[in-house]
C-alpha cells in the first residue's frame, strides 16, 4: 500500500482516501517489486501452482492409505487438465478481471496466497479421509462430462481471442463474427473501440464460460459423492463468486460502452444460462 502511495510502478494507481480500503482493495493495478510482477507471482506462480501440488499430495496419500481407489483420482485427473490448459492459456487469463481490474491489496494477495491452495482443495481433502469407490461407469460419466466442460470453457474464451486478435474478420462456428464496435473515452480524453462479440458461445449468454466452469468444479466435487456438503464448499462459492461477477462486470461495462452496451443486450439478454439467468 505504502509503495503504491509514494513509488507506484505504473500510472495505473490510485487511492481511495480511506487507508482501511486501500489496505483491502490496494492501489497499485501492476505493482512490481525488483521487477517481479506482484500479480502474477500470487496468482499465477504461487496460487494456481501450490493447489495442484497439494491436489497431488492429496492423491498419494489417499494410494497411501487406502491403495487405488477411483474417485479421487478422477476428481484429480480434471483438476490436472484444468491447471494444465490454465497455464497452457495463461496469457489469456492476463485479460481476466483479476488482472485487468482488481488492484492488489490484501482482498486479492491473501485470496491467492492462502484461500485458494487452503479452501480450493477441498473436495481433495475430504477424499484422503472419505474413499468412494465409483466403478468403471461412473468413472467415465464423470470424467467425460468434466473434460467437456474443460474444452467449452477454453473454446469460449479462445473464440473471443481469435474475434479480438482479428479485428473481428474471423468465422465464428462457421460463420463471420457478429461484433459491436463500441467506443469508449479513457479518463486522458482519448478515445477507444471494443468488440463486443455477440455470436458463438458469446450469443447465448454474456458469461457464457461461466457456466461451464461452475460444470467443472461440480464433477471434480461429485466423486465424493453427495451425502457431505463439504466437497462442494468451493462449487458453492464459486457460484456466488461468479454470479456477483457477473453483476460487477454488467455495471462496469454499462458505465464503460454506454448505448452501445444496451445494444449489446438486447441481443444477449442472459448472463450465463439462456432462458435462465
Amino acid at each position: 500500500m505504502v509503495k503504491g502511495y509514494y513509488w507506484p510502478t505504473t500510472p495505473d494507481h490510485g487511492t481511495t482516501g480511506s487507508l482501511i480500503f486501500d489496505f483491502y482493495w490496494g492501489t497499485e493495478l501492476y505493482p512490481r517489486i525488483f521487477g517481479i510482477d506482484v500479480k502474477v507471482f500470487t496468482n499465477c506462480r504461487f496460487g494456481m501452482t501450490v493447489w495442484p501440488l497439494l491436489t497431488l499430495i492429496f492423491s498419494l496419500k489417499s494410494y497411501e492409505l487406502h491403495g487405488f481407489v477411483d474417485s479421487i483420482w478422477v476428481s484429480t485427473t480434471l483438476l490436472m487438465i484444468y491447471f494444465t490448459k490454465f497455464f497452457w492459456w495463461e496469457a489469456g487469463y492476463m485479460r481476466t478481471t483479476d488482472i485487468m481490474t482488481d488492484r492488489a491489496g490484501y482482498y486479492i494477495c491473501w485470496g491467492c496466497l492462502v484461500y485458494v491452495p487452503g479452501f480450493y482443495t477441498c473436495p481433495s481433502l475430504f477424499l484422503v479421509e472419505n474413499p468412494v469407490v465409483l466403478g468403471p461407469f461412473w468413472s467415465t460419466v464423470i470424467l467425460l462430462l468434466g473434460t467437456t466442460s474443460i474444452a467449452v470453457n477454453y473454446l469460449a474464451d479462445w473464440q473471443k481471442q481469435a474475434v479480438r486478435s482479428s479485428e473481428g474478420k474471423c468465422l465464428v462456428w462457421g460463420k463471420p463474427a457478429k461484433v459491436i464496435r463500441a467506443q469508449y473515452t479513457l479518463e486522458s480524453g482519448e478515445k477507444r473501440e471494443s468488440l463486443l462479440l455477440y455470436s458463438g458461445w458469446w450469443g447465448v449468454a454474456r458469461h457464457f464460460h461461466y457456466l461451464p466452469e461452475i460444470l467443472l468444479a461440480f464433477f471434480w466435487s461429485v466423486p465424493a459423492g453427495l451425502t457431505h456438503l463439504m466437497p462442494f464448499s468451493y462449487t458453492i462459492f464459486l457460484i456466488i463468486l461468479l454470479v456477483h461477477r457477473t453483476y460487477r462486470d454488467d455495471e462496469k461495462c454499462a458505465a464503460k460502452y454506454g448505448t452501445w452496451w444496451q445494444t449489446y443486450c438486447k441481443h444477449v439478454p442472459y448472463k450465463i444460462i439462456p432462458g435462465m439467468f
